[in-house]
């Protein structure tokens, strides 16, 4: 398995520290506002990234913090007229809400800034008290002249990080990039007591402290999007190896924006959508289906007409799914294992291996659902074979293949088995009740009751359901 390490820029052998398991870490949201689709496509990326280390048999142990202490919180909160541990609280219960949709597992862990604040200061102290770090005005500041190695992830020296950045002029810092481990309170802020006076901590060491509380001092992955490169996982290596002496995270993950019209989707620039707003217009399936759609590290253009057309391509893969849901209840274990049968075992096998070198080669999801595409090809052709020759399929060949793109459906956090043309959890749940009377129709036509089964096939076709009689027996779907 390989992936592509921001820190060495270029793709490298994954090994982690520990044999059999692996330790991650990805930023989570600010939490003040709902998320959007930029904010979900880190958090859908590094589930899948999970999701497929342990398919391939690792125990991974995988931590996302929220970040609540903030001065956008705090912006926020004096808006709405309450309290900012209040409003970062309200969003993060949001947050999952829009996470489950999307099928997002939960971390082992997902830590909070306000919980931690206590190991921020024992941090900061030691930063101090190694020189790295000094006060100034109740402030402290990370001092980036005395970490030789500044500057190794983004790949840029401190002259030319500091004549592209815009720098307010700040008398306290000896340089002007040195960045805030700990702010001095503001009248109306949160605020905890510190050796420094009350104060809440920088962005930056939060990262630090809660990563190396739950994975230790030096980890396997640490993962977010790629405007985090700079300054956010900069400062957090050069903080984090001063602080304990050690390298940090061995492989850094970074997922490419996703963009409005080429431009990057954000907050600040108001050309964001928020993920539940989305999810009002399309399933949750396929909104993942076209965050997978893209390899990670691409940029991915947001539009309708892009979300259109992923939901088309996903129902080509349930509708092939569905249709060997179909096939196996009326199937036939002593169905006849001829050439078409040893064909449709060796495209199953060959797409095994097709999926997993795709993911392999830095989890390309793109890649690994075209492996799925072409085996929803495969199994279609097989299909319509057997119907030519008015033939039964194979059980266990049908069984092969649904389990295997079963598991990589897990993989993927997609499942297959539930059509993305049905609309809503109505729609899904009729469809028992469609099966049943498809089977009181098909006894009607055993029992030559034409009127009776002409009358189901018709009002099935006015309430939005699609038949198709086959040697096999009714296939159904939402038109």
């Amino acid at each position: 398995m390989k992936l592509y390490n921001t820190l060495k820029k270029q793709k490298e052998e994954f090994k982690p520290g520990e044999q059999g398991k692996v330790k991650m870490y990805v930023c989570g949201p600010t939490t003040y506002n709902y998320i959007h689709l930029g904010n979900a496509r880190p958090i859908v990326v590094f589930d899948v990234v999970r999701r497929y280390l342990e398919y391939r048999g690792y125990q991974v142990t995988y931590i996302q913090n929220f970040t609540d202490v903030d001065d956008k919180i705090i912006n926020r909160a004096a808006e709405e007229g309450i309290e900012p541990l209040q409003l970062a609280e309200n969003y993060i219960k949001e947050y999952f809400k829009d996470a489950d949709q999307l099928n997002v597992r939960r971390a082992d862990v997902h830590p909070k800034v306000s919980e931690h604040i206590g190991d921020i200061v024992s941090a900061v102290e030691k930063l101090i008290e190694d020189g790295y770090a000094y006060e100034q005005g109740g402030n402290v500041y990370y001092s980036i002249e005395k970490f030789s190695n500044y500057g190794k992830l983004s790949g840029r020296s401190i002259d030319d990080m500091q004549a592209g950045a815009r720098i307010e002029v700040n008398q306290e810092k000896k340089h002007p990039m040195d960045f805030v481990l700990w702010k001095n309170a503001k009248e109306g802020e949160p605020s905890w007591e510190s050796p420094w006076g009350q104060g809440r901590p920088g962005w930056h060491i939060e990262c630090t402290v809660m990563s190396i509380k739950y994975l230790g001092e030096n980890f396997d992955i640490h993962g977010g999007g790629y405007d985090l490169v700079f300054p956010h996982h900069e400062n957090e290596i050069a903080q984090s190896e001063a602080y304990t002496g050690s390298p940090f995270a061995r492989y850094w993950i970074h997922n490419g924006f996703i963009t409005v019209n080429q431009e990057k989707m954000s907050k600040s620039l108001g050309n964001f959508f928020l993920v539940r707003e989305i999810l009002e217009k399309f399933d949750a399936q396929v909104v993942r289906f076209y965050l997978l759609s893209t390899h990670y590290r691409s940029p991915l253009d947001f539009d309708d007409e892009k979300l259109e057309v992923s939901k088309k391509s996903f129902e080509r893969i349930t509708n092939t799914y569905q249709r060997l849901l179909e096939v196996e209840r009326i199937g036939k274990l002593d169905a006849p294992w001829g050439e078409y049968e040893k064909e449709m075992d060796e495209k199953v096998k060959e797409l095994k291996l097709k999926f997993e070198k795709a993911m392999d080669d830095d989890f390309n999801t793109s890649l690994a659902i075209a492996a799925i595409f072409d085996w929803a090809k495969d199994v279609n052709q097989y299909l319509h074979s057997k119907q030519e020759r008015e033939e039964k399929p194979n059980l266990d060949v049908v069984r092969q293949s649904l389990e295997l793109v079963n598991n990589f459906g897990q993989v993927l956090g997609l499942d297959f088995s539930v059509s993305a043309e049905a609309e809503g959890s109505e729609s899904v749940a009729a469809s028992p009740f469609i099966e049943l009377l498809l089977e009181v129709r098909q006894q009607a036509r055993v029992d030559k009751n034409w009127a009776a089964a002409d009358m189901i096939r018709d009002r099935l076709t006015e309430l939005g359901v699609v038949i198709e009689d086959t040697p096999q027996g009714a296939r159904w779907k939402w038109r």
